[in-house]
């Protein structure tokens, strides 16, 4: 049962993540668009433990409120019990059918949504099957005269029964799996109702540990939503204990079978949870931020933020994540490069040192995407998914031989120029500041490129890059016109201004590389700027 729902979770993430990942965002408008997506995602993905991480790595990233991620977590919670509630029917007669249609589409495709969509109908006809053995297994169970001695302790302590139950969720990862179990052992007579119904309470409070466990390390954004989640299952747990025996009577009411009153309970439970805890999700956001205050300032900037190995398994979620680190070297590199004209105007070392210090953080942050993109799951990878993983590693590579380009080209000249106390010439300068600006502009200009994957955009990047190389042409032109004129400046700078014209020039390449593949893939590309042979 734990290796199916695994394959089903395993099968949408990586077939269908990024249409996850755009079904949880889209449920930040209001709380019961958030209380809707978060029940849709967990009804897809068979598994409320992989929706709240999912939730989770979006919070830690900032795409998402802690009150939106509390609502989404609420609905994920409802999720999870319309699944139970669909596997309370008998569809053993349907196991054959997954098996081969899964089988079928799994061998059909290499890669792609038809292969993982083969994997999730393999999963759900493994769950089916894991309920038929279940059941065989218990009914010699329900003779033994063993049983009653080891349920007595719990039917007489339940607050034993709930932390037994809770326990077994956190072992198996799966509530579902453990809810599933409750109702196939209380059909055949080898669990008492009433414990039953006290262990699915458990079950919903083991639910939150392995998420809990998970997040501790993670950003302070993502272990708030679990612990939020945490507060209010057991705020629910805690409120219907004492009610227990009243709605154990009320249950039978209803329905006689025990699959249905233990399945009817867990979404009782989990929809007057989301009810209560809807309109004070505010409240528990500021109770978990007192909890779980920031980190204090002064983090080394040269180690990621947003690079989480829970989500490698998700290449869409992951990617995502170490976008926005790449961001980051692209902001350090945007930083590094406004400074550089200052250095060269101001001969100032500290510049020079400030800078150097930027290129450290570059380099470690690259050091860490490396490392961290090597881990994400290929398999199965789509194929916008495979695009987006050549682009961020070839964009941040660009990015990090952008910065050296400053640090081992850029700066010695600036020192150079410093300590020989030399000056350029006013029209050398502002030909110098004009290319800065032109190739600084690249850099932001980059920047919303790799973001939006928008063709104009890249279009204007090229267009600019053209532009830049007439006014590298025009500037040597002007400093060798000058050279002629025996301006007493330029004769002292010159290898300096031509050099840093070059390096400028090197910069500006490395970013126009993020536009070619968007422009490639568009056809918005010539072959070659040769003429052909007539």
């Amino acid at each position: 049962m734990i290796w199916g729902l695994k394959l089903v979770r395993l099968g949408v993430t990586r077939g269908f993540g990024g249409g996850l990942q755009n079904a949880l965002s889209s449920g930040t408008k209001n709380h019961l668009m958030a209380l809707f997506y978060g029940a849709l995602v967990t009804t897809v993905l068979q598994s409320s433990t992989a929706a709240m991480m999912l939730v989770s790595s979006f919070a830690g990233e900032a795409m998402l409120t802690l009150n939106a991620a509390l609502a989404l977590i609420l609905g994920a919670n409802i999720g999870t019990t319309l699944v139970a509630q669909a596997l309370a029917f008998d569809l053993s007669i349907l196991t054959p059918v997954f098996f081969i249609a899964g089988v079928s589409m799994f061998s059909m495709d290499n890669q792609g949504k038809i292969k993982n969509f083969g994997r999730v109908l393999i999963g759900i006809g493994l769950i089916l099957m894991s309920l038929q053995w279940i059941a065989l297994s218990c009914a010699p169970v329900e003779a033994s005269k063993n049983l009653p001695l080891l349920l007595q302790p719990l039917e007489n302590d339940h607050v034993l029964a709930i932390v037994v139950a809770a326990l077994l969720t956190w072992m198996a990862h799966s509530s579902l799996a453990i809810v599933l179990l409750l109702m196939t052992m209380a059909t055949s007579s080898a669990l008492p109702l009433p414990l039953a119904l006290i262990m699915v309470l458990g079950a919903n409070l083991g639910g939150t540990i392995g998420p809990l466990v998970a997040t501790l390390r993670s950003e302070r954004a993502a272990l708030r939503v679990q612990a939020g989640c945490t507060i209010m299952r057991l705020a629910g747990i805690l409120a219907f204990l004492p009610f227990m025996p009243v709605i154990t009577e009320k249950m039978g009411h209803f329905t006689a079978s025990p699959v249905h009153q233990i399945v009817n309970f867990h979404t009782f439970f989990n929809v007057m949870v989301a009810v209560v805890f809807l309109p004070l999700t505010p409240l528990v956001a500021r109770l978990v931020t007192k909890m779980i205050p920031d980190k204090a300032t002064g983090d080394d900037p040269s180690k990621p933020k947003y690079l989480n190995d829970a989500e490698l398994g998700t290449p869409a979620i992951a990617l995502a994540a170490a976008g926005r680190e790449t961001l980051r070297m692209a902001d350090a590199l945007q930083g590094m490069l406004e400074d550089t004209i200052r250095a060269f105007n101001t001969n100032d070392e500290g510049v020079v040192h400030r800078i150097r210090e930027k290129d450290n953080v570059i380099d470690g942050l690259y050091s860490a995407l490396k490392r961290y993109m090597a881990k994400i799951t290929q398999e199965y990878m789509s194929k916008e998914d495979a695009q987006r993983y050549i682009l961020t590693l070839t964009f941040a590579t660009n990015l990090e031989h952008a910065g050296d380009v400053i640090d081992k080209n850029l700066m010695p000249m600036a020192l150079k120029k410093i300590r020989n106390q030399r000056s350029f010439s006013a029209r050398g300068f502002q030909e110098i500041e004009t290319i800065h600006n032109s190739v600084l502009d690249s850099v932001r200009l980059a920047q919303n490129v790799f973001i939006t994957n928008d063709v104009d955009l890249a279009r204007k990047l090229i267009q600019e890059k053209e532009k830049l190389r007439r006014a590298e042409i025009q500037a040597s032109v002007s400093h060798i016109d000058r050279l002629r004129e025996g301006i007493p400046e330029t004769i002292a700078t010159t290898s300096l201004h031509l050099d840093i014209i070059r390096d400028y020039r090197r910069i500006n390449s490395y970013m126009c590389t993020v536009a070619y593949p968007l422009l490639e893939e568009r056809g918005e590309l010539a072959a070659s700027r040769l003429k052909p042979h007539e």
